[in-house]
């Protein structure tokens, strides 16, 4: 891999892929997909807008863990399994969104799936992100 792993503090590895990848110059970093689950890897819920605030919160955290920042966020695209639960939820997923990313908005795509691997999973959130070579640190 020409990029360096990332894993937040205290998350358990996962198997068959990494959480994110993060290269250079300055540090463009890729999240895998993340899921409802704890960084333990445990459901948290199986309600559809506490899924999606985790794998939110996962997201940032994955990022985080790389230097960046949830601003730094410029790319994310979000899976879900159930179109009328995200429709349903909208105003609960702003508040998720905001306590997550405040008034950011990157380049974003949502789209319908049948299922995810997990087969709990109701979202699924994969993101790229650019930390300014600024603010990396050596």
């Amino acid at each position: 891999m020409s990029g360096e792993s990332i894993l937040p503090v205290g998350w358990t590895p996962a198997k068959g892929y990494t959480n994110g990848v993060a290269c250079g110059p300055g540090r463009t970093v890729y999240v895998g997909g993340q899921i409802g689950w704890d960084g333990q890897q445990r459901a948290v819920s199986n309600e559809f807008v506490a899924q999606f605030d985790q794998a939110l919160a996962n997201v940032v955290a994955v990022v985080e863990a790389a230097g960046g920042a949830p601003t730094d966020v410029v790319k994310m695209t979000v899976y879900v399994t159930d179109l009328g639960a995200y429709r349903a939820s909208l105003r609960a997923i702003g508040g998720c969104w905001r306590a997550r990313l405040g008034k950011h908005f990157p380049a974003m795509a949502l789209v319908g799936v049948t299922e995810l691997v997990e087969p709990w999973a109701k979202v699924e959130i994969e993101a790229i992100a650019h930390i300014d070579e600024k603010a990396v640190q050596p």
